[in-house]
């Protein structure tokens, strides 16, 4: 696997039909090759010549034979789901997730642990040790695992080769992503990708919860980030950091004063403001609920007992996240108009919401956007819910399996 990730890919003729098929077979199989040659337009003697190859090199299997409408009956061909596994990590600002995955993207085994708040060596070490630990749990031995991809929070700068972490309270930092790759190749010997966790997200979201036809997609992590699909690719800007919904501001007095005027536009948030608006909320007594849920302790309201405290008709709580919705929804008009997407999907786990969150959002978009892209858009809560950067990582590196096969 000599490319990288998240970098326009010319594809030779080659590439391009191991991708087609491969992922054919990844998709509808066990499938005959009549079948992948009539979903790929090729001829079924270069499906053949191509399969026999995967064969030989143990990526796919033949699997019994099909029903005969008359004469020889065919025989089925699948991935093999005992000779080559991935594994996907999602350095998120709250938590990392590591995942092991067949080349089918069949979940073997997930770990899911808090992120460290400290130094990105610090998150670094943690994500060595989920590696290592998603392995052993696994019972998968090493020499079959054949690549890692990873999606980080932050700014990626595939030029500079670093990444930024946009959280405040944790400063801001810098790293070299190109320092993290090494360090996880190095530590494990199999090639490693980075990239933004919003881009690996939708591209994962593409690959697995929506249909092949789909083609334009926007994945929005909360309104932090937006992963980009153009034409069923990954678009990841210059250097990677495109789909940065918030504005660098924050730190100084002049900057503190631009937010204030920045309104619906100002930075934004992983949990669009809905746990402060919350916290205010059980401070000052307008959420009779999220007291009784929260054992009126402060320390234990998060975003998820506010939606608790919505989907139980708590009149406060049901503001907030309509409040969020309605203005999540104006950038989302927005994009929409800009980009003129199929699907936008809702991640960041704000999906967990459900129309709490979504029916606002729609009734912003139907208000902003032009009708004619707005009449074509499916507005839709993420399928893949937390496993989404972690699957969209392993999905990648699937990816570029196949293209080398």
């Amino acid at each position: 696997m000599k490319s990288a990730l998240f970098k326009d890919q010319i594809l030779s003729d080659r590439e391009r039909k191991n991708l087609d098929i491969l992922e054919v077979i990844r998709r509808y199989g066990p499938v005959t090759r009549t079948e992948i040659s009539r979903i790929t337009k090729y001829n079924i003697v270069t499906v053949s010549n191509y399969v026999n190859n995967y064969i030989k090199k143990d990526l796919v299997v033949e699997k019994g034979l099909d029903i005969s409408s008359g004469g020889r009956k065919p025989t089925l061909v699948e991935l093999n789901s005992r000779n080559c596994f991935v594994i996907g990590i999602d350095i998120g600002p709250r938590h990392i997730i590591a995942v092991l995955t067949d080349l089918s993207l069949n979940m073997i085994t997930k770990v899911k642990k808090p992120r460290p708040k400290e130094s990105m060596e610090d998150v670094v070490s943690k994500s060595i040790e989920l590696i290592y630990e998603v392995i052993e749990k696994s019972q998968i031995e090493a020499k079959k695992i054949k690549g890692l991809g990873i999606g980080i929070s932050g700014i990626i700068d595939a030029k500079a080769g670093t990444v930024r972490d946009t959280d405040p309270k944790r400063g801001k930092t810098a790293a070299s992503y190109i320092s993290i790759k090494n360090l996880i190749e190095r530590e494990f010997g199999i090639p490693t990708f980075v990239g933004n966790d919003a881009t690996v997200a939708a591209f994962g979201e593409k690959r697995i919860g929506l249909d092949a036809e789909i083609e334009n997609v926007l994945y929005m992590f909360s309104d932090v980030g937006c992963g980009i699909i153009i034409k069923g690719e990954i678009y990841a800007g210059a250097g990677g950091s495109a789909g940065e919904m918030q504005l660098n501001v924050g730190g100084s007095a002049e900057d503190d004063d631009l937010t204030k005027e920045l309104g619906l536009f100002r930075p934004g948030s992983i949990n669009l403001g809905i746990l402060d608006s919350g916290i205010a909320s059980f401070k000052n007594g307008k959420s009779l609920k999220l007291k009784e849920l929260a054992q009126n302790k402060l320390e234990n309201i998060d975003v998820e007992l506010i939606i608790d405290a919505a989907r139980q008709n708590d009149a406060e709580c049901v503001q907030i996240l309509e409040k969020a919705g309605l203005n999540l929804g104006v950038r989302i008009a927005y994009l929409i108009n800009l980009f003129n997407p199929e699907i936008v999907i809702l991640g960041g786990g704000m999906e967990r919401a459900g129309d709490l969150i979504l029916e606002p959002i729609k009734r912003m978009v139907r208000r902003l956007a032009f009708e004619e892209p707005a009449s074509m858009v499916r507005i839709i809560p993420s399928r893949l819910g937390d496993n989404s950067v972690s699957l969209g990582a392993a999905s990648l590196v699937i990816r570029e399996i196949f293209i080398h096969a």
